[in-house]
């Protein structure tokens, strides 16, 4: 007789192979345009508008153009024509009125690519132009309504301290508080859009059946599309079916916007009657999808003489670009994290985000946090100035610990790491020996090191996780196996390799015992999206109670086995050996009730109270938390900045996969870099005129500096493996501040402004800094002279040879050597 398996050691905490790790490496892996043709499938493409606003007359197509094998889809053939998402105030088609650039008018498709593309000459949109409003500010001012009465998409107030006063006096009573304080500060921050270029562009395949609608396709959060397809076809939910095919890389990117391509592979595969493959070629990507959100951050703190943080007052401004999207939760985490992870008395924040005639913006890593996480830690960096104390000791004094409240009130109860993140931090990077050693100028070149300390809150913010009520299925397969059933994607963050690794540990089984079904919402709960670093954390918690209770009744029935044949021995039945192995038991468990599955909801714990309407509670039920240091190498004739080591530690409360923990910390680490230091979107008329991948410039392996990550693991008590917390956001954060801190310490050049860019920092070390517009469109906003600066860069200068602060310098070796990649973007940025 069979008996059960040896135990095996813990899957948790252990880099075990990648599932997707062999398919991939070897190319069996089929991502969207990988899948084999259809019967009768045709290409899709679309028609956008070239104007930024204006008003749509007519659409032309060429009489002398052979179109009787080209499907044509217009606004009038779309059902409901909407994109459903939190509100309903984007078009699938436009119709009437032209809102952005790129805007999808048209919809083409055939059998024939070469055809198809001359098709889209074929077609001329009669548009009469509107003087479009590219900036936040001229939004904000209303002088031209573009959207509802206002152009206000939402509006928050956060406050704490006295300024929890009457709403409408809440200013008034920050105002007070800091006059109260010995030290006042003023700053304004900006950043800017960033494009996720994860490497598999757009794509979905779509067709129609007696069994409803289909789609497949490079999809980060099935159900969204599903309830766009509700919306759009008026279907029920059991004829959509929408599958993830595998996808290569998100960040944000393939949260919303596949339910529009999917939503226009359908509608021409309704009106074709043929399955349509449609997938973005590199250009249409950049234009024609959503990006991170820009935004200015003016900030007043207050503070004592010995650096003890008093009042804090904000007011965030994003750009939400032309429709709503996922703006009003970007603005709310940017919101909630804008007083950084400090002790503040009392605190104003006021968010707002306005609607552009711009492309629509939305969901990217750190979802609104960068921003403002940039904007504080840059601020308390000229506070620490102001001071006259480094920037590590008014960080390390104010940094949030159990028992301090939040801006919301949030109480810190249990998981709070600041502390250990920031003295694991400075000890692996010799922080405190190298910034009192000063600046190292060698030759043309000088050295500086900074840093960010940073929190992260895990999961949905506030109610958010009641609202969903995200499900998870573990069925029971024969031979004892485990199948996961979650709407939980992989989208190469390793989802499939942890929960695995966490159903095996809590069933007790090896881990080549657990299966991961394809998402699909016909064969899957829905588990809430896969977003707000809430996959692991509070996913993975309700997989691994469900593989606990589907092994539990598994032995149950081994046990139950194992009383007769100890009665029958006269053995006590703890002595007695299994009747069954767990296989032998799982079978005749499957055998008796046909279907053996175990489905779970998530509750959040019970002390996490939120109050949306004042904006106060537990806005999560923990958070993350980091200190980066970065060492930058700044060449004084080009200005361009090299970041040579970098270091982060980073609480993730237990690591599943350390490996892969370490993977997102130093992924996440170097995306922060790039929009910091070389990511940026050139726009000329509402217009992007850098949409390829040379010359929107990213780091790449060649520019990554050694990364240094220490896994801080502070449990937190409610997630999976020990208590893991979500860690796929919170790398975004900190990178850009550490960055910039660093290139003060080396040139005394204070940026207040990304990206960090060589011709920047050239005019700021002249003391003229020209930030661009947060919209990043080029414009002068303001101009501020800083002796100071001017004075250490040219101090540091003269160390290095003597030389002059003239325009133009020296070319430098180090800018010849990267020169192919940096001069198509200065090409662009011309």
């Amino acid at each position: 007789m069979a008996t059960s398996p040896p135990a095996s050691a813990s899957a948790v905490g252990s880099s075990v192979p990648r599932a997707d790790g062999p398919p991939k490496v070897t190319g069996a892996s089929r991502y969207v345009d990988d899948l084999p043709a259809m019967p009768g499938e045709i290409f899709g493409r679309t028609v956008r508008s070239p104007v930024p606003r204006g008003i749509l007359r007519g659409v032309r197509f060429d009489p002398a153009f052979d179109w009787s094998d080209v499907t044509v889809v217009l606004a009038e053939d779309v059902p409901v024509n909407v994109v459903a998402l939190i509100l309903d105030d984007q078009p699938i088609l436009g119709t009437g009125k032209v809102n952005h650039a790129y805007e999808p008018i048209v919809l083409l498709g055939c059998a024939d690519r070469l055809k198809l593309s001359r098709a889209l000459q074929a077609v001329t949109l009669d548009i009469d132009p509107l003087p479009p409003v590219l900036d936040m500010r001229a939004a904000l001012e209303g002088e031209e309504i573009l959207w509802g009465t206002d152009n206000v998409i939402k509006r928050y107030l956060i406050t704490k301290g006295c300024a929890d006063a009457e709403r409408e006096r809440s200013e008034a009573a920050i105002d007070a508080a800091l006059a109260r304080c010995e030290v006042v500060v003023t700053g304004t921050y900006a950043s800017h859009h960033q494009e996720q270029l994860y490497i598999e562009p757009q794509g979905v395949i779509a067709w129609w059946d007696e069994a409803g609608a289909h789609a497949t396709g490079s999809i980060q959060c099935p159900f969204y599309v599903q309830k766009a397809f509700l919306k759009a076809f008026g279907l029920p939910a059991d004829r959509i079916h929408i599958t993830q095919s595998v996808t290569g890389g998100g960040f944000g990117g393939k949260e919303e916007y596949p339910s529009i391509i999917a939503l226009h592979a359908a509608l021409l595969a309704r009106k074709s009657g043929r399955p349509v493959r449609m997938i973005y070629d590199r250009t249409e990507d950049i234009e024609a999808t959503t990006k991170r959100h820009p935004a200015s951050c003016e900030i007043t703190s207050g503070c004592d003489r010995d650096g003890t943080l008093r009042a804090l007052k904000i007011r965030v401004l994003m750009d939400g670009g032309a429709y709503a999207t996922l703006s009003q939760v970007v603005l709310s985490r940017g919101a909630l994290h804008a007083s950084g992870a400090y002790r503040w008395d009392d605190v104003w924040i006021e968010a707002t985000a306005v609607a552009t005639n711009t492309p629509p913006n939305g969901a990217f890593r750190g979802f609104g946090a960068p921003q403002t996480i940039w904007a504080i830690e840059r601020h308390l960096d000229r506070v620490a100035g102001e001071l006259g104390c480094d920037p590590l000791d008014l960080k390390a004094k104010n940094v949030l610990r159990p028992g301090d409240s939040t801006a919301t009130g949030q109480v810190l109860r249990e998981s709070v790491a600041g502390e250990e993140c920031i003295a694991k931090a400075i000890a692996a990077s010799g922080y405190r020996q190298k910034r009192a050693a000063g600046p190292v100028v060698r030759g043309r070149v000088a050295r500086g090191i900074g840093l960010s300390v940073f929190m992260h809150g895990a999961g949905f913010t506030g109610s958010g996780e009641r609202y969903y009520k995200g499900k998870i299925a573990v069925d029971l397969a024969p031979g004892g196996r485990l199948r996961i059933r979650t709407a939980s994607t992989d989208i190469g963050q390793g989802t499939e390799t942890v929960f695995r690794q966490i159903a095996a540990d809590a069933a007790g089984l090896p881990l080549d015992r657990v299966e991961f079904e394809v998402p699909c919402t016909t064969t899957v709960p829905d588990s809430g999206p896969t977003v707000a670093s809430r996959t692991v954390m509070v996913v993975g918690s309700i997989l691994e109670a469900a593989a606990r209770e589907l092994a539990s009744r598994v032995r149950e029935e081994q046990e139950a086995a194992r009383q007769p044949r100890a009665a029958q021995e006269g053995q006590a039945s703890s002595a007695a050996p299994p009747a069954l192995s767990f296989e032998e038991a799982a079978d005749r468990l499957l055998a008796r009730e046909g279907k053996v599955t175990s489905l779970k909801q998530y509750e959040p714990p019970s002390y996490v109270r939120w109050d949306d309407e004042a904006y106060k509670g537990d806005a999560y039920p923990c958070f993350g938390w980091a200190c980066d240091v970065a060492e930058v190498e700044v060449d004084l004739d080009t200005f361009e900045v090299t970041v040579v080591d970098f270091w982060s530690a980073a609480d993730v409360g237990k690591a599943i996969h350390p490996v892969m923990c370490k993977g997102q910390i130093e992924g996440g680490s170097l995306q922060a870099i790039g929009w910091a230091l070389s990511e940026e979107i050139v726009w000329q008329g509402g217009k992007i005129r850098n949409p390829r991948m040379t010359n929107y410039i990213i780091p790449t392996s060649l520019d990554a500096p050694p990364f240094h990550v220490v896994l801080v693991e502070a449990p937190f008590p409610f997630g999976p493996g020990g208590g893991a917390k979500g860690i796929g956001e919170m790398p975004m954060d900190g990178g850009a501040p550490a960055v910039a801190a660093a290139v003060e310490h080396a040139t005394g050049i204070a940026a207040r402004a990304l990206p960090l860019t060589p011709e920047r920092l050239f005019e700021a070390a002249r003391g003229a800094e020209a930030p661009r517009t947060a919209a990043g469109r080029g414009e002068r906003a303001r101009r501020y002279r800083s002796s100071s600066t001017v004075r250490r860069a040219r101090s540091i200068c003269r160390r290095s040879r003597g030389c002059s602060m003239r325009s133009g310098g020296r070319s430098g070796s180090r800018a010849r050597r990267r020169g192919a990649r940096r001069a198509s973007a200065a090409r662009a940025r011309c």
